[in-house]
């Protein structure tokens, strides 16, 4: 009873940890497990950059592994007219070896990307950011959508723990990117 319990207790602080530590950021997160099967994060992200600059970070489909703490890498890089099709191979420390992920990227007229699910190790994989420019054109206000089931024996709850942390730092990671593209003109 008392593990039981001594367990809990940690599991909630990993996760009021991990939204406190984005206190002072301009960030709003919440992952939550489905109930159909999967993890959904949705996030709205404040970047101190023009739209163009997240676009770019976003869109450089060779780099896109310098955005993620986790270790990936880009197998393969397909461009098409209107969409952009990747295979990402994923190598995370809750799953043994290795994960293929094949998806779909489009930009959407309104002002930002789509990625969905073509094939993998993967039931479910939506990505979707909104970039709506603030501030005169010189600010970015993002909306973000994720919704990833993977095929594994790891239960939901525990990916949405890892999802939280990782999703923390890749926002980090793409703002930091942002600030240092802006201030060298791009």
């Amino acid at each position: 009873m008392l593990k039981r319990l001594i367990r809990s207790f940690m599991a909630v602080l990993v996760l009021l940890g991990s939204t406190w530590a984005w206190a002072g950021d301009p960030v709003s997160l919440d992952v939550k497990v489905q109930a159909t099967g999967g993890v959904k994060a949705t996030a709205t992200v404040f970047f101190p950059v023009e739209p163009g600059i997240i676009q770019q970070l976003l869109t450089d489909y060779t780099h896109w592994p310098d955005l993620f703490d986790t270790r990936m890498r880009m197998a393969e890089i397909r461009e098409q007219p209107g969409s952009v099709f990747t295979d990402v191979r994923i190598e995370h420390a809750l799953l043994p070896g290795e994960r293929r992920l094949l998806s779909e990227s489009r930009m959407l007229s309104t002002g930002g990307l789509l990625t969905e699910l073509r094939g993998g190790d993967f039931k479910q994989y939506r990505r979707v950011w909104l970039l709506t420019p603030t501030q005169g054109g010189r600010h970015t206000n993002a909306e973000f959508e994720l919704l990833v089931e993977i095929e594994t024996f790891v239960p939901d709850w525990v990916i949405a723990v890892a999802m939280r942390q990782e999703l923390e730092t890749h926002f980090r990671i793409v703002r930091e990117k942002a600030l240092v593209r802006a201030t060298q003109g791009r």
